[in-house]
């Protein structure tokens, strides 16, 4: 039997979304079919929580996900443009099945409760299967408030091959930039950073240069694209940032994109210089100087110095 949920403090995974006018019906208020549909897209943001790319990640575990049965319960209604919150936990996970129990809220006021019967099974037969012992394992681990992804600093010898799938993916796959472009001898003398899930599947990466004395430069970052914007890029950052602290040098530099120029100013990073393209995409020389306290940069628990 699962507990019934009353509060936000209940889970750990949230879906903010804001009510469009779409959904709404004659009354004024949300259209009862659209509340199923909410907690179907939060449940995107639950396996990107679990730093699992869903699609990729259901090939790796061999089945897909098919829900048996859905309920919901309607406490108050939600309202055109009110930013409600979506929440989402599993509570129990059975020999094929999950059970995840759900909760949108307004502030702290619970508006409708419901319940997500998915089924582990073959793809092509769509026959249960046993839940894998890894999805088991990361989604114990997950409520149980374990970090999910593991972030790991080294040469190029060491993380060569989760670096280059990052990067195949973004660079060459996804930005078209020229093959011959992409890869350098300066991989070789890079520290490099990656972050992987507990499935050990890459999903970003960067590197760190030091093309003069006491001077770092960043490069190379990218971000697999179904998990951008859940804090791999600032990890990923953070980590390189205290490697040059570390090591002593005062200043870094970085050429970025220009479409990620926000992000790192986010982080301290000056633009200088007039723009210029490369590989056909625009980009800015930006900097920012290192001080004593990006020695301890990106030290949270989870992620492996």
């Amino acid at each position: 039997m699962t507990r019934h949920v009353t509060t936000r403090e209940d889970f750990r995974c949230f879906h903010r979304l804001r009510v469009r006018w779409a959904e709404v019906d004659m009354q004024k208020i949300v259209f009862n079919a659209h509340y199923l549909m909410y907690f179907d897209t939060a449940i995107g943001d639950y396996w990107r929580a679990l730093a699992l790319p869903y699609e990729a990640g259901m090939q790796a575990l061999g089945g897909e996900l098919y829900v048996k049965k859905a309920t919901l319960e309607y406490h108050a209604s939600a309202r055109y443009d009110d930013r409600i919150d979506v929440g989402l936990r599993c509570t129990r996970i059975g020999n094929s099945s999950m059970l995840f129990t759900g909760g949108i809220f307004l502030g702290e006021q619970l508006l409708i409760s419901g319940e997500l019967l998915y089924v582990f099974a073959d793809p092509a037969s769509q026959k249960s299967r046993p839940v894998p012992q890894p999805l088991r394992d990361m989604l114990t681990a997950y409520e149980a408030g374990e970090d999910m992804r593991v972030l790991r600093v080294g040469p190029w010898s060491e993380l060569q091959q989760p670096a280059r799938q990052v990067r195949t993916e973004v660079f060459l796959q996804e930005q078209q930039i020229p093959l011959e472009m992409e890869w350098d001898e300066a991989d070789e003398s890079a520290v490099h950073a990656v972050i992987c899930n507990r499935l050990d599947m890459p999903l970003a990466t960067g590197r760190l240069l030091q093309p003069a004395a006491g001077v770092a430069r960043i490069g190379r970052m990218a971000v697999s694209r179904v998990m951008r914007g859940d804090g791999l890029g600032r990890d990923i950052l953070h980590a390189l940032l205290r490697t040059a602290a570390q090591r002593g040098d005062s200043a870094v530099v970085l050429n970025a994109q220009r479409s990620a120029e926000a992000f790192y100013r986010r982080f301290g990073f000056a633009s200088r210089g007039a723009p210029f393209e490369e590989a056909g995409i625009a980009h800015i020389e930006m900097a920012r100087a290192l001080t004593p306290a990006d020695c301890a940069l990106g030290g949270r628990s989870g992620l492996a110095p």
